[in-house]
């Protein structure tokens, strides 16, 4: 594998962890949507990752090898061309699943958020399968948290709100998100910013509070991040994510190290169910694009020609893709197969005798 800089990577560069982000004025762009696992690292591993995530995805819609090798060609290509800080905007360069997913995000409102993630416009939490009751002791650190002035300046400064705007806790539940909630702390906090104006409309808010557990991602020797996991991945979001890391706060609550950040209507994850050998080949490069992009705003110029030029080094001409990125992939989807086989013998039979 070659030895890339030390600089902030996603950790867990996959499909799904890439997607529309909005600013705190609400522009909307593709970034890196989810810094659980980033580290200072090698930005080599965020480059295996995504090409897994890809490959992975072409094996799912039945396209042949050959279409893998030629699109982790097309990752390497969009990434270095990322990593120069050339733009890949144009509507001819974005596979249609994100033309698609671009379009929804800049259509939605405050009530397709509230739909979606409360099922009602109403300024309630609906207790149930997804959100479980709060003890008041955790309810009354959860109103304290955001009496902090850092939380505080987050919140009212997104949609030109006003900094000095009250903000009232209406609703708090656990929010139970899939296996990554199970043993740590997941609320979602609805708030009203501001008083109601004269109709009697008020500005609502949805924040998600996470807890910020210790990365598995390798991270480079000696490399100087926060010893908090919670400023860890604030740190990384800012570095990678611009959109999406000013909107987060680091915290505490509980005695756990806990991130915050208002979600918004513009959020999304970026889905790709079916992949024609032309969409691969658009989305492959495109995402290198904003991976690249992420990497290269955090090195000066003599940096990125050194990791240009050693990228270059390691992939000979004549080649669909680099040995050490095709290798990885390979081993790896092996890995997986052997892994998800062994599963099913130990355990899914067991259920079913």
């Amino acid at each position: 594998m070659p030895a890339g800089p030390a600089i902030w990577i996603c950790g867990d560069c996959h499909l799904g962890n890439l997607g529309p982000v909005a600013n705190a004025k609400g522009k909307v762009g593709i970034q890196i949507r989810d810094l659980d696992q980033t580290v200072i690292g090698n930005p080599a591993h965020d480059l295996i990752r995504l090409s897994l995530s890809l490959a992975t995805a072409a094996r799912g819609s039945d396209l042949p090898g050959v279409t893998t090798a030629k699109m982790l060609e097309e990752i390497m290509a969009g990434y270095q061309a990322g990593l120069s800080g050339e733009s890949n905007e144009d509507a001819d360069t974005k596979p249609k699943s994100v033309r698609l997913v671009l379009k929804r995000a800049v259509g939605r409102r405050w009530r397709h958020l509230a739909e979606e993630r409360i099922q009602d416009v109403r300024p309630e939490i609906p207790l149930g399968r997804k959100f479980w009751k709060l003890e008041s002791d955790e309810r009354d650190e959860i109103a304290g948290l955001f009496k902090q002035d850092s939380v505080h300046e987050m919140v009212t400064g997104l949609n030109q709100r006003d900094d000095d705007a009250p903000i009232e806790v209406l609703d708090a539940a656990y929010w139970m998100k899939g296996c990554s909630s199970l043993g740590r702390l997941r609320y979602a906090v609805l708030l009203q910013v501001g008083k109601a104006d004269s109709a009697g409309l008020s500005t609502y808010a949805l924040v998600d509070i996470k807890e910020a557990a210790k990365s598995a991602a390798p991270r480079a020797a000696n490399a100087r991040m926060p010893r908090n996991n919670a400023e860890r991945v604030v740190a990384g979001a800012r570095a990678l994510s611009p959109y999406l890391g000013r909107r987060m706060r680091a915290a505490s609550l509980g005695g756990r190290q806990v991130v915050l950040r208002e979600l918004m209507p513009q959020d999304l994850k970026l889905e790709i169910d079916q992949l024609s050998r032309e969409e691969a080949m658009l989305a492959a490069r495109y995402l290198a694009g904003v991976v690249g992009r992420a990497h290269g705003r955090q090195m000066d110029e003599p940096t990125r020609t050194k990791w240009r030029d050693e990228l270059g080094r390691r992939w000979p001409k004549g080649l669909d893709a680099p040995f050490w990125l095709w290798g990885s992939v390979v081993d790896l989807i092996a890995l997986n197969e052997v892994a998800y086989l062994e599963h099913c013998r130990r355990y899914a039979l067991e259920a079913t005798r």
